[in-house]
């Protein structure tokens, strides 16, 4: 939570311009503390359906001990369900309709299943725009994930996502590049992220949209970007949600599906998910798999070596997913509007909600300046260099 600057104290401006949270004692009066109310759009597909509930639901619930949260679970209709996930659905979520008519403070976004080469064919494409035109004037900001960030930066920016040579997955190393933005100026400055997926939006596609770079990696490119004006939109193209044994789970299915015949290659490991004793444990399963390729009776395949795996498993970049998400969820409760249908209280600059980019001008010694994409971090960081 926020501090307030009560006195003069100079460390609070100190702090203010690190990208702490500091509030004057007027604004602190003038807060309306309420529950937050944050919509999850799920567009998973149904095998994912209530895992991406799941996570999402205890990423936000762990990011903050002293807010009270309702999130308010949806889909879009035009996505195809089984009889099973429909009357999940039915029973659990609430309708477009209905998240319209009652507003939210907060939205969030997952990813998709995907079956054509142009997301643009997609069946969620058309209803996906709407949700998003309609938070842009009732939400006070919007993360998007993965697919769903991809699809934003298509019909909002212009910048397709290409196609990978092989898929990117497994857990990779990111380091923060823009360390003067709130929402990454209190973790740390190099953490990890699951990563799951066969295109990416390369990390000049993000600067040439006026995006702002906030966390990026050798390897997996960016991670967490955000709108021009610095907040309304949160960019991830990775998995912060994800549970320990997410890519476990998905990894063994698609070991299923190439015994299944339903694709031509055995499955690679993920990129440094897996200890080297795991990695030993899967390539003999591997060898022991193809060696009996040909006898397909459940007696003759063997045991996948789960249990093992998993007790070898760790979660490492849980911990920075709750605090980015965390203070990402404190800025919207210091911005959103008493009324679930605004998105700011007044005297909130839509252009520039968090004074971040007026920050980051005045840092820089030329106060009409507003920080590029390009040069935000790079500029603002050697100005802070030099306060130390």
């Amino acid at each position: 939570m926020p501090l307030v600057a009560h006195t003069d104290l100079p460390t609070f401006e100190r702090l203010r311009a690190e990208g702490h949270v500091v509030l004057t004692p007027e604004r602190a009066v003038s807060q309306d503390i309420r529950p937050l109310h944050i919509g999850l759009l799920n567009m998973m597909p149904d095998a994912a359906l209530a895992a991406t509930e799941r996570q999402f639901f205890r990423l936000i619930s762990s990011s903050n001990s002293v807010s009270q949260f309702v999130v308010h679970p949806f889909t879009l209709p035009e996505i195809e369900r089984s009889e099973r996930a429909q009357q999940h659905i039915n029973r659990y979520y609430e309708s477009v309709d209905e998240i319209r008519e009652q507003g939210l403070d907060a939205l969030i976004i997952s990813g998709a299943n995907v079956t054509r080469p142009n997301l643009s064919e997609e069946i969620f494409w058309e209803p996906l725009i709407k949700i998003i035109d309609w938070a842009a004037t009732h939400v006070t900001s919007t993360l998007c994930s993965c697919l769903a960030s991809h699809a934003v930066l298509q019909f909002r920016f212009e910048q397709r996502r290409r196609l990978l040579s092989e898929k990117k997955w497994g857990v990779f190393t990111h380091e923060v590049t823009n360390p003067t933005h709130p929402l990454v100026s209190n973790i740390n400055t190099r953490f990890d992220v699951p990563h799951s997926r066969f295109n990416e939006v390369r990390p000049e596609q993000f600067r040439e949209a006026g995006l702002h770079v906030l966390v990026e990696g050798d390897e997996p490119g960016v991670q967490l970007a955000v709108s021009p004006d610095g907040f309304r939109m949160v960019f991830f193209q990775g998995h912060p949600e994800y549970d320990r044994i997410s890519l476990l789970k998905e990894y063994k299915r698609e070991i299923g599906l190439y015994l299944d015949g339903m694709r031509p290659d055995y499955p690679p490991v993920p990129d440094h998910y897996f200890d080297r004793h795991c990695v030993a444990l899967l390539e003999e399963y591997r060898v022991s798999v193809e060696k009996n390729g040909s006898e397909t009776g459940d007696n003759k395949l063997p045991t996948f070596p789960e249990d093992r795996l998993l007790a070898r498993l760790h979660n490492t970049w849980h911990d920075s997913g709750e605090a980015i998400v965390g203070t990402w969820i404190g800025h919207v409760y210091q911005l959103t509007h008493s009324d679930r249908l605004l998105p700011f209280m007044d005297g909130v600059d839509p252009q520039d909600p968090l004074g971040w980019l007026k920050r980051v001008s005045q840092t820089a010694g030329d106060k009409d300046a507003v920080p590029s994409a390009n040069a935000s971090s790079v500029t603002a960081a050697s100005q802070l260099a030099g306060r130390f």
